[in-house]
């Protein structure tokens, strides 16, 4: 079964995928996680998902570390299919839970109550790119199937 997930084509496509998403997510995991970026910490952020929002605590837990390890997995194109299919179903649960009510389109005009949703449809359709293809030429998910 890991020799599926592991394997990958052999493209820089992917991996240009990868670290791209990557680069765009870390910083939200780091906000929730490190404070860093100008976040709140980790403990401010369950306390917002947890109280202010209602979110179960293994839930939120769940959000936040699938932003910080995810990233890193991605860079490092390890598990790469796994850390695709989380980032994926964590954007569609934010969109529909959070930013779905505010339209569409970014709050690029300060005029809308919030976030639309466009950022996560990006989001998700990078991850099932990730998710059909692998991780890509330079993965260690290459290095490892390669191995089996």
């Amino acid at each position: 079964m890991w020799a599926r997930v592991l394997a990958t084509e052999d493209t820089a496509s992917l991996t240009v995928l990868r670290l791209f998403l990557a680069v765009v997510m870390f910083p939200h995991g780091a906000q929730k996680v490190l404070g860093w970026f100008g976040g709140p910490g980790f403990s401010a952020t369950m306390d917002m998902f947890t109280g202010m929002m209602g979110i179960p605590y293994l839930f939120g837990l769940m959000a936040v570390l699938t932003e910080f390890v995810g990233p890193l997995l991605l860079i490092a194109g390890l598990a790469t299919r796994v850390a695709a299919l989380v980032l994926a179903g964590e954007m569609v649960v934010a969109a529909a839970l959070v930013h779905l009510h505010n339209g569409f389109f970014m709050n690029w005009t300060g005029k809308q109550a919030g976030e639309g949703f466009e950022y996560h449809v990006l989001v998700v359709g990078m991850a099932l790119a990730l998710l059909i293809g692998g991780g890509g030429r330079w993965s260690l998910d290459r290095t490892l199937s390669r191995r089996s």
